[in-house]
């Protein structure tokens, strides 16, 4: 029988909508499968809204709410949590984040900056900075906060499988200063070196549609159909439509089949690295 893991309320909103929840389940006398029984959500997914992993559904609450005549709690909390869980991060980019921890494997392309689970805290910074100008120091280094606590998803030994293919471009054109650059690239290498991700460099000769000036974030999972995320500096979209996320799978792996090979891309930049770090760089 699997051991019963409790939950901390007082770990924050999500954990402690998650522990009310399971007391009032609990309390009704229903396991998991009764209560989610009539609706379109499965015991696992309702599991991980339990122990605070993921948010509730506005519908899943309502079907909670009259199963469990709680009058209305869990549909009227649904909104506190999804802010707890929104954190520093744009709305439309909140819900990728909490998505990205389920995933099985996560394919990405950038050909206009370094993805910002790859991101340093300089280069984070940087593209904040940028971004979000008006931003006060306290916003700004909460955006930059956001950004490195995703990359925990690599404290992970082998989940998610990460493959990202980067254009030439990000590694000969500088945003940073040399030493900075320098930090970041080396980032990225010792990330390949200990066999957490797999990158690709898509060479200035690589094709150019103007597809490729298009994010793609393409995600797999064990029990979910896969997802596509793409964004512009201030909106971003998620896709579902199994037959559009087929379009898009298929650019990228074309976008894979004309990037350099692994080892030649850890060449590449593991080479200018060590240029930056020398001052012997030339963009």
């Amino acid at each position: 029988m699997a051991t019963r893991k409790e939950i901390d309320g007082s770990a924050g909103v999500p954990q402690f909508y998650g522990n009310e929840l399971r007391f009032k389940r609990e309390q009704a006398g229903l396991t998991l499968e009764k209560l989610v029984d009539g609706s379109f959500f499965g015991i696992t997914y309702l599991s991980e809204i339990e122990h605070g992993h993921r948010r509730m559904p506005v519908e899943l609450a309502r079907h909670v709410d009259r199963v469990l005549g709680t009058d209305g709690f869990f549909e009227r909390r649904c909104e506190d949590v999804r802010k707890a869980k929104r954190g520093p991060h744009a709305a439309y980019f909140a819900e990728l984040t909490e998505t990205e921890t389920r995933a099985r494997s996560i394919s990405e392309w950038s050909g206009t900056l370094i993805p910002g689970l790859l991101q340093t805290r300089a280069y984070a910074h940087a593209v904040v900075q940028s971004a979000h100008s008006l931003d006060t120091t306290e916003e700004a280094e909460a955006k930059v906060e956001g950004r490195l606590r995703r990359a925990r998803l690599f404290d992970e030994p082998k989940k998610p499988e990460y493959w990202v293919i980067l254009h030439e471009s990000l590694v000969h054109h500088p945003i940073l200063p040399p030493a900075e650059m320098a930090e970041q690239l080396n980032h990225i290498a010792a990330l390949v070196q200990r066999g957490r991700i797999i990158a690709q460099i898509l060479p200035w000769n690589g094709p150019t549609r103007a597809l490729t000036e298009l994010p793609l974030f393409l995600m797999d999972f064990d029990n979910e159909p896969p997802l596509l995320y793409t964004e512009g500096p201030y909106h971003g979209q998620t896709i579902d439509d199994p037959a559009l996320v087929t379009r898009y799978r298929k650019t990228y792996d074309r976008l894979r089949a004309a990037a350099s090979p692994p080892e030649a891309s850890l060449t590449v930049i593991e080479r200018a690295a060590e240029e930056y770090r020398n001052g012997q760089h030339r963009s």
